[in-house]
């Protein structure tokens, strides 16, 4: 599913008006009855139901004209509660403003509701609370600074009424960019977008606040969508399913892949077992570990069917840069490379880590301290040979863009663009609606995932997820794409069984192989 900026929309509406030459009027119109239909679906208003439909003076508030005659031909209670003076309603919205009124007569139930300024608020706010539902048609995708003065006492109010909101296109008070909160925002129970999902609709906060969503086709032809860069998806499960054929019956674990793993340090031989028993749970047929030598024991007893190898450590017992020769040398058989998990920040591991950037010809995977190596020279990323996936968690990503973990949740995907464009690589950046960064500036969302996923080694198995894809010959785009939906998808199995909380990055291994052969096979 494509999600677009409230700009891309706004172009796509104005090319089908203009060049294509669809009238504003019949966009409205489907915009209204398409969501009335919704509306009725979810909210259930009976002829007993008072609804309030509460308008804005522009378009927003024209698509809420539309439906509130829907709603009168249905013999529904409506109010329209108009947010202006009636002569500053111009256009298509003051054309379907001006056929409800003139059905008025025709319903005594219905009626429309004059609140130019405060005082009238005053007076016609016990009025407009005591409704059983409500529609939001007060602000548009266009709103981008904080709802203030009446808006935001309306807002107010009908949110403390307790009653179920249905916003039109967009909740009032959502940025349809970022999901950022203007100041105050509809909650709403259902939304009815036009066209295509906005990014707001998609991206936290605005998710919680958009409720059930529905996108209603309008009628803007699919060329006039095609002219505009839609470079930002929702990943599911139609797009994942065809990168996993059925493996042909003649296969051997020769046919799937070797991976490399360097990883674990003391006290975190953990990250490097979750890494390569991950990668082999996904469907690697062979991976080998590179640990320090003084845990290479430790590990062992922590994986099966991963083989080990102990290699050259420094003084605080981390992977050292002398080891770099055994290193590209085993690299020479395997496929890919995954790099990093519990792998120490020691100034002769960061060495090691750079000349393995600059020199190992393998597909790179880079997690966690691999990511905390590079953060004070990320411009090594641009002398690296191969592609790579880097897999940061919001404050990795902020140490590596030299901002804050508070600008980094600020923008996501702006953040996460700008570093994929800027250094060529994969950007995956983790957290809650994982985001997957191209060079080319495409995006992806993962919808899968819950807060269950807190906790420590969910990363490790995400690494060894797309590395293990990686060596099995997929893509470096698709595998990073697989391994973030596979691990979501995992996490959201593990919730459904044990509830939010107390299940472990273990755990999410174990549920691989059902989640690809339920899901995607």
């Amino acid at each position: 599913m494509f999600i677009v900026t409230a700009e891309q929309m706004q172009k796509m509406d104005r090319y089908t008006i203009e060049e294509f030459g669809i009238p504003g009027r019949v966009l409205m119109e489907n915009a209204g009855r398409g969501a009335v239909k919704f509306f009725l679906e979810t909210c259930g208003p009976t002829p007993a139901t008072r609804v309030a439909v509460v308008a804005g003076r522009g378009n927003n508030g024209g698509d809420g004209w539309v439906m509130a005659r829907y709603l009168m031909e249905k013999q529904i209670p409506v109010t329209v509660f108009l947010l202006s003076a009636r002569d500053r309603v111009k256009g298509d919205a003051k054309a379907n403003m001006d056929l409800v009124e003139k059905l008025l007569p025709y319903f005594p139930d219905c009626a429309v509701v004059e609140i130019p300024d405060a005082a009238a608020l005053d007076r016609e706010k016990t009025r407009l609370t005591h409704h059983d539902l409500f529609v939001d048609a007060v602000f548009g995708t266009g709103l981008n600074s904080d709802v203030r003065g009446m808006f935001k006492t309306v807002i107010q109010c009908i949110n403390q009424t307790k009653k179920p909101v249905f916003a039109v296109d967009i909740p009032s008070g959502l940025n349809a960019d970022t999901g950022a909160v203007c100041g105050v925002c509809i909650n709403a129970a259902a939304t009815a977008t036009f066209g295509f999902a906005k990014t707001g609709h998609i991206l936290y906060p605005g998710n919680e606040y958009t409720g059930q969503l529905q996108v209603i086709d309008i009628g803007i032809p699919g060329f006039a969508a095609g002219k505009q860069d839609l470079g930002f998806q929702v990943m599911e499960k139609q797009t994942i399913a065809p990168l996993f054929p059925a493996r042909a019956f003649n296969t051997h674990k020769g046919s799937f892949g070797h991976l490399l793993v360097l990883a674990g340090s003391p006290g975190k031989t953990g990250a490097a077992a979750l890494c390569a028993n991950a990668a082999k749970r996904i469907g690697t047929g062979l991976v080998t570990v590179g640990v320090p030598e003084q845990i290479n024991p430790v590990v062992e007893t922590l994986v099966v069917e991963p083989m080990t190898v102990p290699l050259p450590e420094t003084a605080s017992g981390t992977l050292a840069p002398d080891g770099l020769d055994r290193i590209l040398a085993l690299a020479e058989n395997r496929q890919a490379l995954a790099l990093g998990p519990g792998l120490g920040t020691d100034p002769d591991t960061q060495k090691l880590v750079t000349s393995l950037v600059e020199t190992c010809s393998l597909p790179l995977i880079m997690d966690a301290d691999a990511i905390n190596c590079l953060a004070d020279n990320p411009a090594v990323l641009c002398s690296r040979k191969s592609p790579a996936v880097l897999t940061p968690h919001p404050g990795e990503m902020a140490r590596l863009a030299g901002i804050t973990t508070a600008q980094v949740q600020a923008d996501r995907p702006g953040t996460a663009r700008a570093f994929a464009q800027k250094f060529n690589v994969i950007l995956v950046l983790k957290g809650a609606q994982t985001l997957i960064a191209l060079p080319d500036g495409r995006m992806f969302l993962c919808p899968a995932g819950n807060p269950g996923m807190a906790t420590g080694g969910m990363g490790d198995v995400l690494t060894g997820m797309i590395a293990g894809l990686a060596a099995q010959g997929f893509s470096l785009e698709n595998a990073a794409l697989a391994g973030v939906f596979i691990h979501g998808l995992c996490g959201d199995l593990l919730a459904d069984t044990f509830g939010g909380f107390g299940f472990l990055a273990k755990d999410m291994i174990r549920t691989i192989p059902e989640i690809i052969h339920r899901h995607l096979t």
